[in-house]
């Protein structure tokens, strides 16, 4: 994409900018609380039935041979991909549903409905915050000069500033997430007052559905990252306004959360479900990337759900920037400070020691090197 400068800046750089504004409690209000999500009736029946039930913990083998979970429409998760590549076994995933929210989706861990989720990594601090008894033992996501997320506009669209943005709808797939807050920070990064900003609607479309919003109307800007962006891009039409990797640099975005009680009841199974995802994460930053596609296009026509499988040529990276999944204090510690600056949450109410663990990561003796 020529337009766009890939301008490489430290996960400094975003210490910086969210120190320099005060954000408004809106930003991470919908944490939690979307309910925007397919899965079925039966996703809060718990892990029930014999072929759950594994070898103890005392022999290493998993507790559990069976993990629900929520996927997305035409993507593939990193957990798939370990199962389809065999890190997980003997565990078996359990596909419940979709979400197109990460807040929902890290809620569902929290209350059980499903054994993990994952979500933006200030969803994450602000659903702790609450009390909720999660732990985030893995990155999934990032920010990286391959893969990143653009606010784009049709090409004879008015809008090219952050002025611009005054009284106009963007698209986005939550609200109090990623997206949302990438957003505000730029707006406020351009100088927008406070009611400038709120004059800003947010719509929620699921992902798949974000182009096809744009080039008919419905929104004046649409977030496009990754395969979509770069799909929808190739159509030609659009142009971007600003994104998320020259605003913010390169940083591991978003974790996967377990239920405290969960751990302490499967260890092993813990272990394998990190250890599997980790080495997934190493595989596809590894393999050429259009092995990488055509992997994923593979599990996504063999698991039958009548899914468009084009996009998946488009795959570059999911962008996590630690070895592994690693999770490091600086991806957390930012949104704490943040939290605590708009007061959300009180000052030392969370602490980074407290927060997370990589101790199930096979690569944590390279925790924050």
């Amino acid at each position: 994409m020529n337009n766009v400068q890939k301008r490489k800046r430290g996960f400094g750089k975003l210490g910086i900018i969210m120190a320099a504004v005060v954000m408004t409690a809106v930003v991470l209000s919908g944490c939690g609380g979307d309910k925007t999500v397919t899965a079925n009736a039966n996703a809060g029946n718990g892990n029930k039935g014999a072929k759950n039930e594994a070898a103890s913990s005392t022999n290493g083998e998993p507790e559990l041979l069976e993990l629900r979970y929520q996927g997305g429409v035409g993507s593939v998760t990193l957990p798939e991909l370990a199962e389809d590549l065999g890190y997980l076994a003997p565990i078996k995933l359990k596909w419940i549903g979709n979400t197109i929210s990460g807040p929902q989706d890290i809620q569902s861990a929290a209350t059980g409905d499903v054994d993990f989720g994952g979500a933006f990594n200030g969803a994450v601090v602000k659903l702790i915050a609450s009390k909720a008894p999660v732990v985030p033992v893995i990155g999934y996501y990032g920010v990286n000069e391959k893969r990143w997320a653009g606010y784009f506009v049709l090409e004879d669209s008015p809008i090219k500033t952050a002025r611009d943005f005054i009284g106009k709808t963007v698209g986005m797939n939550t609200l109090g997430a990623h997206y949302e807050v990438v957003l505000k920070t730029w707006l406020r990064k351009e100088g927008l007052t406070e009611d400038e900003i709120k004059s800003v609607q947010l719509v929620v479309i699921p992902p798949i559905n974000a182009e096809q919003a744009l080039r008919q109307g419905q929104v004046d800007v649409a977030t496009l990252g990754d395969m979509a962006r770069d799909k929808a891009l190739e159509r030609g039409g659009i142009r971007p306004i600003f994104n998320d990797y020259d605003l913010l640099g390169e940083f591991t975005a978003g974790s996967y959360v377990l239920r405290k009680d969960f751990i302490e009841k499967n260890p092993n199974t813990t272990r394998k479900f990190v250890e599997a995802v980790a080495k997934a994460i190493e595989w596809a930053r590894t393999t050429p990337t259009e092995e990488v596609g055509a992997r994923l296009e593979k599990i996504l026509t063999e698991r039958g759900r009548d899914e468009d499988t084009s996009v998946l040529k488009y795959f570059k990276s999911y962008g996590v920037a630690g070895k592994g999944g690693l999770i490091s204090d600086k991806e957390f510690q930012i949104w704490i400070d943040w939290l605590e600056n708009e007061g959300t949450i009180k000052k030392g109410q969370v602490k980074v020691p407290d927060i997370y663990t990589n101790e199930f990561n096979p690569f944590q003796d390279e925790a924050n090197k």
